[in-house]
């Protein structure tokens, strides 16, 4: 009887331990409800983690990340006898904006220096007559010419360090300047002046546009360098008909060609100096851009010269 009582006494101790095992069971895989907004959103909520934090996952993956701090700009990955060509940084637009008011400076006294020289030959008749019988002086300056922009083109030394860069500048300004007033000194004034003009408000219009303008000029070098082989070509077989017979027309399409293919230059050129492009000029070179651009400037008034110039009898 007594163990009868004893094993019937136990079995409801054992069901209700199992009964308690088996609700911690239930308990446990059975998941919490979530909270509601209210309650993820308050404060509590949030200090409590009702949501959990965010993966940290990358915006791109490994292969397509690129390192800010590791690409290259003006301090860093170039030096000496480098590439005129840089990639930029716009971390640097103080020294951007130095660079290019430095070489927009250095533009205008060569351009003053030219136009000063181009009306003395075109409105001094003495001037005018002694330049024209000694073309002597031509060639000695186109000499100059040559020999000073191999130098400043090539050598990345003299063209950096001051103050041979601005010697050889000056003289080769003044070589080209008087190349410029000798060819303008056989038109007409009245031809000269507006073709003056004429450059002065398309080199303004070209500048302004490629500041403001989101088009590349920096990225079109292929089709740049094609137009240019087709200029020289044209240019030799203009020089050799031209000796048996002036082809007035054929001239001009020479003159055209010159003047569009010169005026992307100088968009391209502009571009290079502004630094928020494909490619961008290294500081250090105010001297090229100062070049570059001013050669631009008078190809494109030699080109009009051929195109609206009337030449004097």
């Amino acid at each position: 009887m007594t163990q009868g009582k004893l094993s019937v006494n136990n079995k409801p101790a054992n069901s209700e331990g199992q009964q308690g095992e088996a609700g911690k069971k239930d308990s446990a895989t059975v998941p919490s409800a979530p909270p509601t907004y209210e309650e993820a959103t308050s404060a509590e909520g949030m200090k409590a983690g009702a949501f959990p934090p965010p993966l940290s996952v990358p915006l791109h993956p490994t292969w397509a990340y690129v390192d800010p701090s590791s690409s290259p700009n003006y301090g860093s990955g170039y030096s000496g006898d480098t590439e005129t060509l840089t990639t930029f940084s716009w971390d640097d637009r103080n020294v951007r904006r130095v660079f290019i008011r430095k070489v927009y400076s250095i533009l205008s006294l060569q351009l003053l220096v030219t136009v000063s020289i181009v009306a003395l030959f075109t409105f001094c008749e003495p001037v005018k007559g002694y330049i024209q019988s000694n073309p002597a002086w031509y060639w000695a300056s186109y000499a100059v010419f040559f020999i000073t922009y191999l130098i400043l083109a090539c050598c990345s030394g003299p063209r950096r360090y001051f103050p041979w860069n601005l010697i050889l500048l000056s003289i080769f300004t003044l070589s080209m300047a008087y190349l410029t007033g000798m060819l303008s000194s056989y038109y007409d004034t009245k031809s000269v002046l507006l073709c003056l003009g004429i450059t002065a408000l398309v080199c303004l219009s070209v500048t302004i546009f490629s500041f403001q303008t989101k088009y590349d000029f920096t990225s079109c070098q292929g089709m740049l360098f094609v137009m240019l082989m087709v200029l020289f070509f044209s240019g030799i077989i203009l020089a050799i008909l031209l000796p048996f017979k002036y082809v007035p027309w054929l001239q001009v399409i020479y003159a055209v060609l010159g003047a569009v293919l010169f005026t992307m230059f100088l968009a391209f050129d502009t571009q290079l100096l502004m630094g928020n492009r494909r490619y961008a000029m290294s500081p250090e070179e105010y001297i090229f851009g100062a070049l570059n651009i001013y050669l631009d400037i008078i190809y494109i008034f030699s080109f009009f010269l051929q195109i609206f110039g009337s030449s004097r009898e």
